[in-house]
């Protein structure tokens, strides 16, 4: 059996920022309200005329990573692209980056598991290498959030959260140390209704999109059950990843860097207190960026290499909860 490595990454975020104070215009809120419930103080947001989708940001992060591998789009076999905001309903955005990044007609996935989808997707690229399917896959996650939150004062415990922006890193067989050392993966159903976007699913009884469209029906916005994610967030994100480091019988002290999802600062620094671990061994970027959903481990990933932060030889661990509810950690030796 092959082992996987990372050996490119790359980020894209659009160049309009927003910052807390311009919510306002949007929002009974302020720079306070938003920085002492999340921890965030600007987001990045697509603007019309920009060029600015989930795939084409994907296909920017994308190409930066496969510069940084040496590999071009050719060398790929196989695209693994996760995201809750498809350019289309239908078909995923995984097909779109293998036509724009010019690839061969090669396999193209898309995975919808939303906050934990690049965790989710980055172990199942870590299978199709294992098993020997593929070679070089490209694992990708983008996301364009801010043309579908309720920019209003109903849906600001949801709206001032998220942002726009995509990361990617290439996965290939390995051929030393490095390696993706195992991958955690979990979800609890029951609690779906707690974090999601009902419509245009199927709520009982089915609505048609435009017929039955009511623009005061909230179901087309993302719902929050704030207190209650929250709760589950601090609960799940320390089991997933002491599940992983306890497979390998490491302790959270063997950690180099962890990377968890942008969900919340606060949450973010909860885990960290319960595992007891230093500020260097976490990386938080949610100030700068917000909650980029599925993009946000491989941004946070990207700019943590960029910074010096991650060397050859470390422990990272990535970790994510979120809508389904899921969540998973992905141990690796970079």
């Amino acid at each position: 059996m092959y082992k996987s490595k990372i050996i490119g990454l790359g980020k894209y975020v659009p160049d309009h920022i927003v910052t807390n104070d311009d919510l306002t215009k949007y929002m009974d809120t302020n720079d306070q309200w938003i920085r002492e419930r999340t921890g965030i103080e600007e987001r990045r947001w697509a603007q019309p005329g920009d060029g600015n989708t989930s795939a084409t940001m994907g296909v920017k992060a994308a190409k930066i990573a496969l510069e940084r591998a040496k590999l071009t789009p050719k060398d790929i076999d196989f695209i693994v692209f996760a995201t809750l905001s498809p350019d289309y309903y239908f078909p995923g955005s995984g097909v779109q980056v293998q036509e724009l990044l010019g690839c061969d007609t090669i396999g193209a996935l898309d995975v919808r598991n939303q906050c934990s989808g690049f965790v989710y997707a980055l172990a199942t690229a870590d299978q199709f290498i294992k098993t020997g399917m593929y070679k070089n896959i490209l694992v990708i996650g983008s996301e364009l959030q801010s043309t579908g939150i309720d920019l209003s004062t109903r849906g600001r415990g949801v709206g001032v959260i998220f942002g726009d922006g995509a990361g990617a890193v290439v996965l290939t067989r390995s051929d030393d140390d490095s390696e993706i050392m195992s991958n955690h993966l979990h979800s609890e159903g029951k609690h779906a209704k707690e974090l999601t976007v009902l419509a245009p699913g199927g709520p009982n009884p089915p609505k048609k999109l435009v017929e039955d469209w009511d623009p005061e029906d909230l179901s087309y916005y993302p719902y929050m059950n704030g207190n209650f994610v929250f709760k589950h967030a601090v609960t799940r994100f320390p089991e997933a990843i002491m599940e992983g480091l306890k497979a390998h019988n490491l302790t959270p002290a063997d950690i180099d860097i962890l990377i968890p999802h942008q969900a919340n600062l606060r949450i973010s620094q909860f885990v960290q207190r319960k595992l007891k671990m230093r500020d260097d061994q976490i990386m938080n970027n949610i100030q700068k960026y917000g909650n980029t959903t599925a993009a946000s481990i491989p941004i946070a990933l990207t700019e943590a290499w960029e910074q010096g932060r991650i060397k050859k030889g470390d422990l990272v661990v990535t970790a994510a909860f979120g809508s389904g509810f899921t969540w998973g950690s992905n141990i690796i030796r970079f």
